[in-house]
């Protein structure tokens, strides 16, 4: 395959990934919002393998009647959000699927490969998504230059590529996709499952939102927390965090963002309240360094004052729950170049 094909075909078939790990990765940076209220989990979440150690959740469709939210304009779910790019446009050609309107919900697995130096080798991910699916056309698409296979009945289309992609049809509204290493193996079996009781309880308080990702932190391999070593403390109370959970909630021009960090102990819960409020402390001391601000633009360096003032720090017994309302203004200032 030529270099242009594979970034085509990767387009073509992680572009349901593509749009929902954009939003979390976009996000999780900008930690925050208000408590989510209690509501049922989507039942497409079912369908992930319930071993995940992170799953992610967009309901496009409810995004998608927001048309004044920063959030779905972010996400291209609006008239106002970025424009494609010529590749985006021959795929939404050629398989008649484009996300800002076809896609309904998604939810999605991922498993991150971390190698005996600490740094991530390669990525596991499973995606099913909802919508509207031109199956025939998507088929032709991924023929050009993949294969298809058929395990106990079951069509699963291979794409060769880097990564390897493999995908199925659950139905004519629901698609299945996995990349990484054994990729076809992670497709979701045809009975649903239900989530470790741990996962299934963050999931639980995120649940009501339209977007939210959540992570196990509790089994993370010794050498991701290597270079904390400097800091015995910090790397102490990074051991101690079981899982975070992230949800956003777009109202109006706002996304109320909130951050939760489930903690082994109400101790360290309080310890890691008093640690990141010691941050509103000498964090203006570091933004006034000539070195740090020459590093950012006017916008960036507003945003980081506005995050260590707006943002609401609490505990609620072993819970640390980081709360803000992100504006367009900062949203803006996230983007914007050095």
């Amino acid at each position: 395959m030529t270099s242009s094909q594979k970034k085509r075909l990767l387009i073509a078939l992680l572009a349901i990934i593509a749009v929902i790990a954009g939003a979390v990765y976009l996000h999780l940076a900008r930690r925050a919002a208000s408590p989510a209220t209690a509501a049922m989990a989507p039942n497409i979440l079912t369908l992930l393998p319930p071993h995940a150690p992170a799953i992610a959740y967009i309901d496009a469709t409810a995004l998608r009647r927001l048309q004044n939210s920063p959030l779905a304009a972010i996400l291209g779910l609006t008239q106002s959000g970025p424009q494609p790019d010529r590749d985006y446009q021959d795929f939404v050609r050629d398989t008649g699927f484009d996300y800002t309107r076809d896609l309904d919900k998604a939810a999605i697995a991922f498993w991150p490969a971390i190698s005996s130096s600490g740094y991530i080798s390669e990525n596991q991910v499973v995606a099913i998504a909802d919508g509207h699916f031109d199956q025939p056309k998507i088929k032709a698409y991924a023929l050009r230059t993949g294969r298809v296979v058929t395990r106990n009945a079951r069509s699963i289309y291979e794409v060769p590529g880097n990564p390897r992609v493999s995908f199925e049809f659950l139905s004519s509204t629901r698609i299945a996709l996995a990349s990484g290493p054994t990729a076809d193996n992670l497709l979701p079996p045809s009975t649903s499952s239900t989530p470790e009781p741990a996962m299934q309880a963050r999931i639980n308080r995120v649940a009501g939102a339209p977007i939210f990702a959540i992570a196990r932190t509790d089994n993370l391999p010794p050498q991701f927390y290597e270079s904390l070593r400097s800091s015995p403390q910090f790397q102490s109370l990074a051991h101690s965090v079981q899982g975070l959970a992230l949800a956003g909630r777009p109202d109006g021009n706002l996304i109320h963002l909130t951050l939760e960090a489930e903690c082994n102990s109400m101790k360290n819960a309080i310890e890691w309240v008093t640690l990141l409020n010691s941050l509103r402390i000498f964090g203006p001391i570091a933004l006034a360094d000539p070195k740090t601000r020459s590093q950012m633009t006017p916008s960036q360096i507003s945003l980081l004052e506005t995050l260590i003032n707006k943002t609401t720090i609490t505990h609620q017994d072993r819970l640390v729950r980081l709360s803000l309302d992100l504006t367009p203004a900062m949203l803006g200032a996230a983007n914007s170049k050095p």
